[in-house]
């Protein structure tokens, strides 16, 4: 396989109940989503990219965009012998338990890395970790005093302030409540906005998914059953993501207008716009809308006299049986006036609707939008 920009991992590890091999590719930058239930490879997968464990045939290198690939960037490769350590690997590594030093204060955890890290620049890049995470005010708190979801920002920065080439998250919201997890959620979402390292995340959770991944891999029994950009994985009718409850398309917009007198905000997107309600929003501020499949209506005609406010034009594409013999999903391509079809959603059906409808493929269809289906 030939090297891009990015990352290659390349690993095969069998185990007596398990067995990982994946191959695959993966953007010089954002954060991809290691994503799948319990079992299925994903913290494997990461323990080998770091090092901490051994997949005796497998390849694992980093290739900056704006350089070769140089040899100290490939940690692994069977092929001509190659084997870096873990405490040589260029990366950071962010544990599921903040992993922190209680007899140290903050402001020590977080230097501790730069006692073993001579780069030039470590100084700078602390206060930039220190910045990025929020935790300025922190510093000379106890590690006791801390909050779940400060533990994991302070153990975070520690990771950044090493400059690493590549950042390793290993579920790090999964020892925090509902409440902390969305404390700590925006300060992910400005790391991946703000960065521009490669970082890979594993988790099992759709809201992180929906709100962190730039590129997702979807692992089952340690083999990847896709790869690629979110929207376009979420829209896949072959994966385990476009089936169930949680079957959603993910669109990104940015606002365009703002109803004051209603208290509701526009965004707009290539397909069209949607509204909802303001929260505080301002103009420009770009948005990402999960639209749940079960929340999408369709009609043959444009509606009048509804309460739903999010009307969109689109085109089936596709028609698919899914996981009830009762239901169906619908794929559907928006498309506003005299604008080329640019964004997807799902919609779920009765099997009955469609028949009654006569959708097929290359119907125009209008798609009702329930208001409480959009997850910003």
């Amino acid at each position: 396989m030939s090297c891009m920009a990015g990352l290659h991992i390349k690993l095969h590890l069998q185990r007596p109940s398990f067995e990982l091999n994946v191959d695959v590719q993966l953007p010089a930058t954002g954060i991809t989503v290691l994503f799948g239930p319990s079992g299925s490879g994903k913290t494997t997968l990461l323990r080998c990219v770091a090092g901490l464990e051994k997949a005796p045939h497998g390849r694992v290198a980093l290739e900056q965009a704006e350089q070769p690939l140089q040899p100290h960037f490939v940690w692994q490769d069977h092929t001509r012998g190659v084997w870096v350590p873990t405490w040589q690997r260029d990366l950071g590594y962010v544990f599921q338990e903040a992993s922190l030093f209680e007899h140290l204060n903050v402001v020590q955890n977080v230097r501790y890395g730069l006692k073993r890290c001579h780069k030039p620049g470590g100084p700078q890049a602390l206060e930039q970790a220190i910045g990025l995470l929020g935790i300025d005010h922190l510093m000379d708190r106890p590690i006791a005093s801390l909050s779940g979801g400060e533990r994991q920002r302070v153990a975070i920065a520690r990771a950044l302030a090493t400059q690493p080439r590549l950042l390793l998250l290993d579920e790090p919201l999964s020892s925090l409540d509902p409440s902390r997890r969305q404390d700590i959620l925006p300060w992910l979402e400005h790391l991946r906005d703000a960065l521009s390292i490669p970082m890979l995340y594993v988790t099992h959770s759709m809201d992180e998914l929906v709100r962190l991944a730039n590129h997702v891999v979807v692992l089952a029994q340690g083999r990847v059953q896709q790869s690629g950009l979110l929207q376009q994985v979420l829209t896949d009718l072959n994966t385990t993501l476009a089936q169930g409850d949680e079957a959603a398309t993910l669109i990104t917009g940015a606002v365009d207008q703002i109803d004051t007198a209603w208290n509701l905000a526009r965004v707009a997107f290539t397909g069209g716009s949607i509204w909802l309600r303001d929260d505080g929003f301002t103009q420009g501020q770009k948005l990402r809308l999960r639209v749940l499949a079960k929340d999408v209506s369709l009609s043959t005609v444009q509606p009048q006299h509804t309460s739903i406010q999010n009307l969109l034009p689109c085109t089936v594409e596709s028609v698919t049986p899914d996981t009830h013999p009762s239901q169906a999903l619908v794929r559907l391509r928006c498309w506003p006036d005299s604008v080329a079809a640019q964004d997807v959603l799902l919609a779920r059906i009765t099997r009955r609707a469609v028949q009654d409808l006569q959708l097929q493929a290359g119907s125009n269809v209008w798609a009702q939008v329930k208001s409480v289906a959009l997850v910003v």
